[in-house]
């Protein structure tokens, strides 16, 4: 082994385990390890940022502003709220549910199908009286399948075909992936919803976490305010530093029973007002005393918090949020926009208490309250998805046929090879800007960033380590451990290593350290090397065993109460299906 192999497994090792460590981005890991390595002069000057301009990066960053624009468009979510109505039945539902899912995620990003998608899963349990955590796991995991059926429809899958296009001057085209990917697909829809959503624990499906996080009784409260108060005269701001002294969140003011607008925060207190607090019961009566306030003496039906312009949203932090690592006081919600915290759902527990303070993280199903006409501009301005299904008003319904339209000429004419892919995709870009299916300020706003940079700072590493010969030794070491054997058992050892990675480190990442190995591998036996790269598409995508390893999978974690061992119960045994079912197909369709 070379000192450049040696320094390169290190920094590779180092990387590896940050990843699964997770306690920075991953994004910033990868970026650190691309410096390292041109420090160490691993990695030429001239290649240091090739990988930002690599056509899979471009490919991936187009792709995830097409899934924005036909997101945009409604035609997925009014198709999904049509075939929903059908599903009387759980089985039917998660049937329906998965096939859309599956369809959907093998023509745009699956992370952005499953976040359009869940909404309607939620609210269809919450008309069946069922917890969510029965369906959103087999949601997830059907559209992590859904992207093997194509070229666009997994990072992985774009990352083997340019990696093809390099090393072997052709790159697989739009539906070589389908055979293996549809088979794995349909196989893997029809486990989920005949036996895998049996196999969840029964504590987490009588454990309805998004529920229990809506019931607020006991926290919210109302308090009167008598003449000899101190708060009389002040603004309602003007109390804000007492309350954060107590815990407490004042998050409303009532006048002669009618609750002031949005502005009440303006508002002098005065004699017989009502302040309407959030606070646990500790926290409220230190308030009461401090201020020399007076419980409500409304009736037992009345709500502090129903009002016409006020409204409770729950939505669900994804990886890359503005609110990501940061509290709600930080980010100074309530002061700034009017918007209170009012808790926060982390793997099914329940946070109330010091919620401001609360560190957000990726997963978490926040409560959030203020002016209806408001929370759907903070929401996204804090990078969260809401899980209540949007308003069909607020989508461009009349443009659906035009953006699905727009798109499927697009794949057509690359797939016949008249236009090349990255050029088509752009192309649909500029057509959604133009007709304002994606507004131009939301273009970058619609891509994965950390994604993007990942990506770029891991194909020169990758590169790096193949011009080494540190694929070489690896691809040694695999043949070795099963010399004598078939080249079929060789595809087997390769497809349960990539699928262990991608299990608790990302799966682009996975790809592109994974793909050139496969290569090595294919020439040290004198094999076509095609298979070995289908079978590293396949493995890296199919991330069932654990939440860190796709991001659905942690998308779902919130919403559905899981824990981290919830996972493996349901995608270890689909794990096993899809080596059993994937390594035929691959050697059918594409013969050693």
């Amino acid at each position: 082994m070379t000192t450049d192999q040696a320094l390169l497994f290190s920094l590779l090792f180092l990387v590896f385990l940050f990843l699964i460590w997770g306690r920075w981005r991953y994004d910033l890991v990868a970026f650190v390890a691309l410096i390292a390595a041109l420090l160490m002069g691993l990695v030429p000057k001239e290649e240091a940022f090739s990988g930002f301009g690599h056509p899979a990066t471009v490919i991936i960053a187009l792709v995830l502003i097409l899934s924005k624009g036909l997101s945009n468009s409604g035609a997925i979510e009014l198709l999904a709220k049509q075939i929903s109505r059908f599903a009387v039945s759980l089985k039917t539902h998660i049937a329906a549910m998965a096939t859309i899912s599956a369809l959907l995620s093998a023509v745009m990003n699956n992370v952005a199908a499953l976040a359009m998608l869940m909404p309607v899963d939620i609210q269809a349990a919450a008309k069946a009286k069922r917890n969510p955590a029965l369906t959103l796991m087999p949601l997830s995991f059907a559209s992590i399948l859904g992207g093997l059926i194509t070229l666009i429809g997994t990072p992985p899958n774009i990352i083997i075909a340019e990696f093809r296009q390099t090393a072997l001057g052709e790159s697989f085209g739009m539906f070589d992936f389908t055979p293996v990917g549809l088979a794995c697909a349909v196989v893997g829809v029809i486990f989920i919803t005949t036996v895998g959503w049996r196999l969840l624990p029964a504590s987490r499906i009588n454990h309805n976490s998004t529920q229990e996080l809506l019931d607020i009784s006991g926290y919210i409260a109302e308090l009167h305010v008598p003449e000899k108060s101190p708060a009389v005269g002040k603004r309602v701001r003007d109390l804000d530093s007492i309350a954060e002294e107590n815990d407490v969140a004042i998050i409303g003011l009532v006048r002669r029973g009618k609750r002031l607008p949005g502005q009440a925060r303006m508002a002098e207190i005065r004699k017989g007002d009502i302040l309407v607090v959030d606070a646990a019961p500790k926290a409220m009566d230190k308030f009461v005393g401090e201020l020399k306030l007076d419980y409500s003496s409304k009736g037992k039906d009345a709500s502090p918090l129903s009002s016409e312009d006020m409204a409770l949203w729950e939505v669900v932090v994804p990886e890359g949020a503005r609110i990501e690592g940061r509290s709600a006081q930080s980010l100074q919600l309530q002061y700034r926009h009017g918007v209170t915290l009012l808790g926060v759902s982390r793997q099914g527990k329940q946070f109330r208490e010091r919620v401001r303070h609360l560190t957000i993280k990726e997963g978490d199903v926040l409560l959030l309250y203020g002016p209806s006409d408001s929370l759907p501009v903070i929401s996204n301005w804090l990078g969260t998805l809401p899980l209540a299904g949007r308003s069909l008003d607020l989508i461009k319904r009349h443009k659906a046929w035009l953006a699905v339209g727009l798109f499927a000429t697009a794949i057509l004419a690359a797939s016949l090879g008249l236009v090349y892919l990255p050029v088509a995709l752009a192309a649909v870009v500029i057509g959604y800007i133009v007709l304002n299916i994606v507004q131009a300020r939301h273009v970058y706003n619609s891509i994965e960033w950390p994604v993007i940079v990942l990506l770029g700072s891991m194909i020169p590493i990758g590169s790096a380590l193949e011009s080494s010969g540190g694929t070489a030794l690896i691809a040694d070491a695999i043949t070795s451990l099963s010399a004598g054997y078939s080249p079929v058992v060789v595809l087997i050892l390769l497809m349960v290593v990539t699928m262990t990675l991608s299990d608790v480190m990302n799966n682009t990442a996975t790809a592109v350290i994974a793909a050139p190995i496969a290569l090595d591998i294919a020439d040290r036996l004198g094999v076509n090397p095609d298979p070995f790269l289908m079978v590293v598409a396949v493995a890296a995508s199919c991330a069932f065993l654990t939440p860190i390893g796709h991001k659905n999978n942690t998308l779902i974690m919130g919403p559905g109460g899981y824990r981290f061992g919830d996972y493996w119960r349901m995608g270890l045994p689909l794990e096993i299906l899809i080596i059993a079912v994937s390594i035929p197909m691959i050697i059918w369709v594409w013969p050693l």
